[in-house]
C-alpha cells in the first residue's frame, strides 16, 4: 500500500464527508423553512382570531417551529416535501372557502 492508495482513501472519505454534511444541512434547512412557515401562519391564524401581541406570536412561531424540527428528524426529503405539499394544498383550500364564504 503505497502513498498513492492512502492519498486516494482520504481524498474519498473527505468527498464522503463533504457528501454527507451537505445532505444533513439541507435536511435541516428544509425542516426549519417548513417549521418557520407553518409557525408563522398558524401565529398570525392565532392573532387573528384571539387578538394576541407580537410576543405571542413569536412564542408561538418558535413552539411550532421546533415541534415540527422534532417531529420530521427522521423523515425523507421526499416525506417532508409531500407535508409541505398537503400543507400548501389545505391552504388553498382554507383561502378559497374564505373568499366563497358570504
Amino acid at each position: 500500500m503505497g502513498i498513492g492508495d492512502k492519498m486516494r482513501g482520504l481524498a474519498s472519505s473527505a468527498q464522503e464527508g463533504v457528501k454527507s454534511s451537505t445532505l444533513s444541512f439541507f435536511h435541516f434547512t428544509l425542516r426549519f423553512i417548513t417549521g418557520i412557515l407553518l409557525g408563522l401562519v398558524l401565529g398570525l391564524i392565532g392573532q387573528e382570531l384571539i387578538g394576541y401581541g407580537t410576543f405571542a406570536l413569536i412564542f408561538v412561531m418558535v413552539v411550532v417551529t421546533a415541534v415540527i424540527l422534532k417531529l420530521q428528524s427522521s423523515w425523507s426529503f421526499g416525506q417532508i416535501l409531500i407535508f409541505d405539499l398537503i400543507c400548501v394544498l389545505v391552504g388553498m383550500l382554507l383561502r378559497m372557502y374564505i373568499l366563497v364564504a358570504p
